[in-house]
């Protein structure tokens, strides 16, 4: 291993490939050489970096984790300089639906994290809401997590309810955990999926964990070893053979729950980067149009349309809706068949 200005806290490191370890996945290969060399960078962290662009092969950076190394190329690792744990409050624009003295409902955009994590130290929706909210912002999720109750993915879209109050976090944090068995709350998202359901609608009911051999991917496995997940869906609209547009709605609330469900069925959502691999060749047949507007998508088509849950202080009943962003919109209008825009109907209406 060579290394370069390397500082007390971070670093610029080169390490050159053997020709006995050409094929390893790029993050296995950076978590071994790290290790080697005593630093203390899993795997999770390396992922991060090498998102982040902080990860070059032969002085081309690269983001993608699972990229196979090979003999005689020179993997360059940057590792920022540690930062203060407490995140900072940074003046970013947040779309919010509702607020007052308890808590505020939000409508994320696509693109943006919601807590501080390796490789999203900042611009995060937390250091957003630490400029907002100031003081009063829940402290109960720690110093990375203040005020958040349950989280959308970096590249979902749609809404979500932040608690500003201690008093507020611990209400909602039990009518998340509830999933709504005896407390009203009420979560569903509208999803672009891959061909037609045989049916009109539907429950899976399978259970979910880590992947087998990717430790960073979320999969269907065994009850003994999975945590209980059930998603309810049903058919918005249908374009074509091709694709459709799906309600979801969630009766637990687990990591990536509605993408590994659907691709588990046979459907999985379009523009999907983990999970939808296999179904890239699809966009062939999609008209010209579609195709130009999922390939600028760029995310996947998955959005929180509907957020209800019963104010965790006063008890009244909340209930907001999210119309599609611009970029499902345009993706939508592209899809249907007649040519005409798809009109947003507020979810339970569609029944």
């Amino acid at each position: 291993m060579r290394e370069a200005d390397r500082s007390p806290d971070g670093g610029s490191f080169v390490y050159p490939v053997g020709d006995e370890r050409g094929g390893e996945r790029l993050d296995r290969f950076l978590a071994a050489e790290a290790a080697a060399a005593g630093a203390n960078l899993s795997r999770t962290r390396l992922k991060g970096l090498i998102e982040a662009g902080l990860v070059s092969i032969d002085g081309a950076t690269v983001k993608d984790a699972s990229q196979a190394v090979r003999g005689g190329q020179v993997i360059g690792l940057n590792v920022p300089a540690a930062v203060d744990p407490t995140p900072l409050g940074e003046d970013i624009p947040l779309k919010i639906v509702f607020e007052d003295a308890h808590l505020l409902v939000l409508d994320k955009p696509a693109g943006l994290v919601v807590h501080p994590a390796a490789g999203h130290e900042a611009g995060t929706l937390v250091n957003a809401l630490i400029a907002h909210c100031g003081a009063s912002l829940s402290g109960i999720g720690g110093v990375r997590r203040p005020g958040i109750v349950h989280r959308l993915d970096k590249d979902t879209s749609g809404l979500l309810v932040v608690a500003k109050t201690d008093a507020a976090h611990q209400g909602l944090a039990k009518t998340f955990a509830d999933h709504g068995k005896t407390l009203a709350l009420a979560r569903e998202y509208l999803a672009f999926v891959w061909g037609v359901p045989a049916r009109p609608s539907g429950v899976v009911d399978a259970p979910l964990g880590r992947h087998a051999i990717d430790r960073e991917k979320i999969a269907v496995v065994p009850a003994s070893r999975g945590r209980h997940a059930v998603t309810h869906w049903r058919v918005i609209e249908r374009f074509g053979e091709e694709a459709s547009l799906i309600a979801c709605r969630l009766e637990t609330g687990r990591t990536h729950q509605i993408r590994v469900h659907m691709a588990h069925c046979g459907h999985p959502v379009l523009g999907d980067p983990v999970y939808a691999k296999g179904f890239k060749s699809k966009a062939a047949r999609l008209p010209p149009e579609a195709q130009a507007r999922l390939n600028a998508l760029s995310r996947q088509a998955l959005h929180a349309a509907l957020l209800g849950f019963p104010h965790p202080v006063t008890g009244a009943a909340m209930r907001f809706e999210s119309a599609l962003p611009p970029d499902l919109q345009n993706l939508a209008d592209a899809l249907s068949v007649s040519g005409n825009p798809m009109p947003f109907v507020p979810i339970l209406d569609r029944r």
